[in-house]
């Protein structure tokens, strides 16, 4: 699906400090109020983070914390209803700062590559290890995804919404670098036309014919994988614009004019000074100039992010960075020379 022209100038990654789900609603919803997002706030504890979030999303299978992490498990425990509370909560706080909106809203999820070497099977090695149960997560993912979005959409019926998938760890699930339990040695490398394949039908429960919208595929490790993402069926690809280099420039030119559309990560995820405006996304102008391509379709393939989630940001700076990124949008399209 291709949604390049219509992906507002702005947006956030999911995580914020804190864990006032009204407080996080308020400025998701505040800061881009053409492109909001759900907020994730993991310093509630475990089940709101990233992984355990996901966890409880999942049909048909649940996990539980263990010392070392997140482990599958036979039945819903504590940890999967404790996930499903803080959602809920969250949903609710959406729903009450939503009301009457119509546009994007970005919803995140951890995606399958990433669930399945952070979560541990019953033998406390990464589910990563076995194929068969890689299979098991990504479809009990998918479902759940459809139901999550089915929820979201129950409750903001105005909405178009976006899903972005969060693969931190796909880059070291290709190259067999995802540490075994003993720490001794690593998973052997998943061949990348079973990663692509994965990621297609996790994407295709909300692009596809019965799905509704674009999805997004985030990370902020290096050496994302662009090109494998693009040809999966991400419509965006959001990325900490920090850790590109120009060997990644041919792949980035093949997507912009493939018509994917880059969520370039250029305001910091922590604590620290924020330049001007057009100094955040003066990096983002001389890629275009290197790469050849009319500045005229700067805002329209990309949108301003920062580098990463903010749970480890102060609140006050979370709120800077939110309004940095909207400045720093308006300052690509006002100047994209």
């Amino acid at each position: 699906m291709n949604d390049t022209l219509h992906f507002p100038p702005a947006t956030g990654i999911g995580s914020l400090p804190g864990t006032d789900a009204r407080e996080a609603a308020k400025a998701a919803t505040g800061s881009f109020e053409d492109f909001p997002h759900l907020p994730e706030l993991p310093a509630r504890g475990p089940g709101a983070d990233m992984i355990g979030r996901t966890a409880g999303l999942l049909v048909e299978l649940y996990a539980r914390v263990e010392p070392s992490g997140w482990r599958i498990g036979d039945r819903p425990g504590r940890d999967t209803r404790r996930a499903r509370s803080w959602l809920g909560e969250d949903l609710d706080a959406l729903e009450e700062f939503t009301q009457g909106y119509e546009g994007l809203l970005k919803v995140q999820a951890v995606g399958p590559w990433t669930l399945a070497a952070s979560l541990e099977l019953r033998n406390g090695e990464a589910a990563l290890s076995d194929p068969g149960a890689c299979r098991d997560l990504a479809a009990s993912l998918a479902e759940g995804l459809r139901l999550h979005l089915d929820e979201v959409r129950r409750r903001v019926p105005g909405a178009r919404l976006v899903l972005q998938l969060d693969e931190p760890s796909l880059t070291a699930v290709l190259r067999g670098q995802v540490r075994t339990a003993s720490g001794y040695r690593t998973h052997r490398a998943v061949d990348r036309q079973i990663v692509e394949a994965t990621l297609r039908d996790v994407i295709a429960v909300h692009d596809g014919p019965d799905g509704g919208g674009p999805v997004v595929v985030h990370s902020c490790a290096p050496d994302v994988p662009f090109a494998l993402l693009r040809r999966a069926g991400a419509a965006g690809i959001s990325f900490d614009f920090s850790l590109l280099t120009e060997r990644d420039d041919e792949v980035i030119g093949e997507a912009v004019e493939g018509g994917t559309r880059l969520f370039a990560g250029v305001v910091p995820g922590t604590d620290g000074p924020l330049s001007d405006p057009a100094g955040s996304v003066m990096g983002v102008r001389t890629l275009w100039r290197r790469l050849g391509l009319r500045p005229g379709l700067l805002p329209e393939a990309v949108t301003v992010t920062p580098a990463c989630g903010l749970a480890g940001a102060s609140p006050g700076y979370a709120r800077s960075a939110y309004a940095h990124c909207v400045r720093a949008a308006r300052s690509l399209a006002d100047n994209p020379e």
